[in-house]
């Protein structure tokens, strides 16, 4: 069976320099292939996820009431707590079997981006759980640090400056994700899943996943695969973001998450998004006078912000309203 590669970025961390090209070709043809793959070799210890979901399952386990202080229809900047079927991913299914909690980039009430009311900008909305903020803030920069080391690399194979992600990564809104999955049997209806099959909305997405499985990537043949979990790596995929700026040379591959039977299922997505001002569009080596640019120019946020709506009903009624 076909699986997905896995490739040690452990080099990019080495002052070897010239043991960068290897691992940038690989993660180049892997975008180009599959845009999906799993890497190990990282900096993020065992001790520390071990802590992070020892803290996400902790909170899960509280009463919806005490969640829901923190009820993520109720924030104008997307943080918080997200019931079961808050999310719908497919819309020919029913809403999605999960609860998750979502946070950023720590923005103070008196910044300029905050007090401007800028979307998707603004303070992080922690639950009351013990040493949670401290895990979890040191969690999100360590996260948006292996993002950047990727995106470098990527930088060799698309042609562009060693800094050109670092430069508009700056206080960026990438979003650090907790999710619960509720064993299938718990579904609504058959036809509920765990998520349903999607398209990641920003640049690149690193997944952590616990021992349950229900992971599924579509290949290019349109078949479903599985992307088992694989002790000690990240499952990373790229976004529709990133396949606008290389214009479809790197692959935005829709996939799903099917339930486990009789277990609850904990993961853990980071997705890397830059500063919303930044300006997506095609990347000068990956268009010529054969290939031309496929999509306008938008913004992170104004991209963001159009794919929220497609996937939460309260983001529509609150645009609505506004």
């Amino acid at each position: 069976m076909i699986s997905l590669p896995i490739i040690d970025i452990s080099p990019l961390y080495s002052e070897d320099h010239s043991a960068w090209p290897a691992v940038a070709q690989q993660i180049d043809l892997a975008c180009r292939e599959w845009g999906f793959f799993y890497i190990k070799g990282h900096p993020i210890s065992a001790a520390r996820i071990d802590a992070v979901f020892d803290n996400a399952k902790q909170f899960f386990a509280l009463p919806t009431a005490e969640k829901l202080k923190i009820d993520i229809t109720e924030s104008r900047h997307h943080r918080g707590y997200g019931a079961i079927a808050t999310e719908q991913l497919d819309p020919s299914k029913p809403s999605d079997l999960k609860e998750t909690f979502d946070m950023g980039l720590h923005l103070p009430l008196d910044h300029p981006e905050v007090l401007a009311e800028k979307p998707l900008r603004g303070p992080n909305r922690h639950p009351s759980v013990p040493g949670w903020e401290a895990l979890m803030e040191k969690h999100y920069v360590d996260m948006q640090a292996l993002a950047q080391t990727l995106l470098r690399a990527m930088t060799m194979a698309l042609g562009i400056e060693r800094d050109f992600f670092d430069t508009r990564f700056v206080e960026p809104v990438s979003v650090l994700r907790m999710i619960h999955y509720p064993p299938r049997h718990t579904a609504s209806s058959i036809d509920q899943q765990g998520a349903g099959a999607h398209t990641d909305y920003g640049c690149i997405t690193l997944l952590y996943q616990d021992s349950a499985g229900g992971l599924q990537v579509r290949n290019v043949k349109g078949e479903w695969i599985d992307a088992p979990p694989i002790e000690g790596t990240f499952v990373v995929n790229l976004g529709d973001m990133m396949a606008r700026w290389s214009n479809d040379r790197y692959l935005s591959t829709p996939h799903r998450v099917i339930s486990p039977l009789g277990v609850d299922r904990y993961s853990m997505p980071f997705f890397a998004e830059p500063h919303p001002d930044t300006r997506i569009e095609c990347l000068p080596g990956c268009q010529d006078e054969q290939q031309a640019a496929k999509y306008p120019a938008t913004t992170c946020a104004q991209f963001l912000l159009s794919r929220f709506a497609d996937t939460y009903a309260y983001r529509r009624d609150q645009e609505a309203v506004e």
